[in-house]
């Protein structure tokens, strides 16, 4: 379900909207009334990054579709600018600079491996997200971190160990997942996309 370029350019106004108005907020505001498209009404997951002068400055979302895309994006963009526990909040002289970028995430797909070898094998390098998870250990990788991590088995073994999952055996209960996604940020003619 490929966006417009009107929907994407009407989800980055929204984010920047949300952190403008999130600013000394304990929580997103209600989502604004607005005329929204059927794509954009539809459930779907989605990650919002967020970069200062080329740095990460947050990074959160959804890997399944919990609510609307426009509500996942409004509330998303909130966190990132403000809930991501990697960072100090954003302050209000940060938001103007701030280079917003939307991660739109298609269904998870499930990848049947019993080895990590296996799981190594079936991946697209630069198009797949992944999902780890045992236990109660979960965690992703969006597609644009194969530009940092471009070896497979190096993607996996970061992956693993931000899930807290160290060791070399590869549990029994691993669960492994994939997605791609449809991704686009507010710099001028940078939509691109991983399908």
């Amino acid at each position: 379900m490929m966006l417009e370029k009107g929907e994407r350019s009407a989800l980055l106004e929204l984010a920047r909207v949300s952190i403008a108005r999130g600013l000394s907020r304990d929580a997103p505001q209600a989502l604004p009334a607005g005329e929204w498209s059927a794509r954009l009404l539809a459930p779907r997951a989605a990650f919002i990054t967020l970069t200062l002068r080329g740095e990460l400055r947050g990074c959160c979302g959804t890997i399944e579709a919990q609510r609307s895309l426009v509500e996942e994006v409004w509330r998303s963009a909130w966190r990132s600018a403000f809930a991501d526990p990697r960072f100090p909040p954003v302050a209000a002289e940060e938001v103007a600079s701030l280079r917003i970028a939307i991660s739109a995430l298609t269904a998870l797909e499930p990848i049947a491996c019993s080895s990590e070898a296996e799981l190594i094998e079936c991946l697209v390098p630069g198009v797949d997200g992944l999902v780890l998870g045992c236990g109660g250990a979960r965690a992703t990788f969006l597609p644009a971190v194969w530009q940092s991590l471009r070896e497979p088995r190096e993607f996996v073994a970061q992956l693993r160990r931000k899930a807290g999952l160290r060791g070399a055996l590869w549990p029994r209960e691993m669960a492994a997942f994939r997605y791609r996604t449809e991704s686009f940020d507010d710099s001028a003619g940078s939509a691109a996309l991983a399908a």
